[in-house]
Formats: C-alpha cells, structure tokens, sequence
C-alpha cells in the first residue's frame, strides 16, 4: 500500500485497497450490466419552468435500490417517499468487498460519524467518458457540486483512469476559490468521507478523468466510450426503500420503461414484470 500524509478526520484512502483478481473478476461482472441512461425528468415529474428534459451526463446502474432520477433522489428529512426502489443484490464477489470496507470505516472513523444500523445497502455505479453526438466525441467525465445525503459513511471504489475529485465550498462563483480538499483517485482504490464536515458542510466534486490508459472498461454502450467506472457506496435506511410494485401508479408508469428495459438483461426486473 502506497504511504502517504496523515488525512483529515473523516478521510480514508488506500491504493490499491483491491488485488488484480479481485478487480478481473469484478471487470468481467460489469461487463454483464446494461447501463441506462435516464432523462432527468418524467410525465408526472415534469422539468421546473425555465428548466428543459435532458439525459444525465453519464450512464448509471444501481444495486440495492434504484434512485431513478425522475423519482428525485433521496434526500432526508422532507425527500424520503418513494424514492429508493429495490434493486438487485450485490453479487457475492462484490458483498464481500463491502463487508471489508464497512469493517474498515467503523475502525477508522469516530463512533459518532456511524448511525445506527448503518450499512452499506446501495450501490451507484458511474460509468465515466466521452459520447458521441452531434458528429463529434464530447467528453462527459465529470460530476458537478453536489452532496449524497444518505447517512453516514460513503465508500468510493475506482477503475481506470484515476479521476481529480474535490471538496469545495458551495457553488463554484467566478474568480472564487472554494476548494478545501482535492485528491487524485487511482485505479483499484478506495476512497471513505464521514463526518459533517464532509457529509454536511463541503460539496465534492470530480473536476476531471484523465484518459491515458487507453484501457477497454466495463459493457459495451451504444456512442460512448467508458475510462473510467465508479462504485459508490451508501446508506439508505431499510424503512425507506420501497419495492417495485408498491410505488404509486404515477411512479411506476414513470420508470417502466426503465425497469423494461432492464428486464432484457436482468433476470430480477423480468421478475417484476411478471404476473
């Protein structure tokens, strides 16, 4: 394991925190999904005035619970109502990488950062690159200011091209400089943030992806070359999350035609849609 600085509280990293095999055999997993890229907005969650439809910057696929993002993601205390759909379960290869890092987040970390009955329940996984439209090739490896406001510890697990992520102090304003913290992330790395202010106080953001490796990532996806793919890692408490068929009618009709599409690959959402 490469030494490094002391980190702040509330601040893990390890490269590798993974072996080759583990990440060959994850690498040939990925390559069974079926990435989809969802509009941000729906029929009944309609874009706000002044705002238009648009895709999301990159393809995604969830694990534990989908956060549909014409659901509106969860965001506690007042966003917490249908908004987590179960999800598959994580493979076993991938559990056990889960178990290891929930180990390690609650010897790292001060008691206070970890709820109660905190676990690491769902999975974003990003697949980072460039898209080709508009006959040219746009490079869409990035993630803007933001907060994943699930409680508690969030894991962050790399391949590929090691990304520049940041802590940053609210909205970035012209000519102001707002960064707290900026790290490079590696290939076959781990990345833990808890604590307020981490979780509360700052926004994160990966500023860039490099492309250098020149590496063949994860499944194929139609006009988009992937560099990099991410898992993150996050709590969602069990109450919250709602299966498929509970969610009401306006909702399900809104993301049918996601969950169909993820049937043709999935044998979990083929389950779901039959009677």
């Amino acid at each position: 394991m490469t030494k490094q600085a002391p980190l702040p509280t509330g601040l893990y990293y390890q490269f590798p925190f993974i072996d080759r095999q583990e990440r060959s055999r994850l690498l040939q997993w990925l390559e069974t999904l079926v990435p989809l890229w969802e509009m941000r907005f729906s029929e009944h969650n309609p874009p706000p005035e002044g705002d238009k439809q648009r895709p999301l910057l990159r393809p995604v696929y969830w694990l534990g619970n989908w956060q549909f993002a014409c659901l509106d993601y969860y965001h506690p205390p007042q966003g917490i109502l249908n908004r987590c759909v179960q999800a598959e379960k994580y493979p076993k290869e991938l559990q056990l990488i889960v178990d290891r890092i929930e180990f390690i987040a609650k010897k790292r970390f001060p008691k206070s950062f970890i709820p109660e009955k905190w676990k690491l329940n769902t999975c974003l996984i990003n697949f980072y690159g460039s898209k080709f439209e508009e006959d040219r090739w746009i490079d869409r490896a990035r993630v803007g200011e933001h907060k994943d406001f699930e409680p508690g510890p969030v894991g962050s697990l790399s391949f590929g091209d090691r990304a520049f992520f940041q802590f940053v102090n609210g909205k970035t304003q012209m000519g102001q400089e707002n960064v707290v913290f900026s790290q490079w992330l590696e290939d076959s790395s781990l990345q833990l943030f808890a604590g307020d202010k981490w979780k509360n106080k700052t926004f994160h953001r990966v500023q860039r992806v490099e492309d250098k490796r020149k590496e063949s990532l994860g499944p194929k996806i139609e006009n988009f070359n992937t560099r990099r793919i991410n898992f993150t890692f996050r709590y969602v408490p069990e109450e919250h999350i709602i299966p498929y068929e509970k969610l009401p009618a306006p909702q399900q009709s809104d993301i049918l035609p996601y969950i169909e599409k993820l049937s043709l690959s999935s044998s979990y959402y083929k389950r779901l849609l039959t009677p």
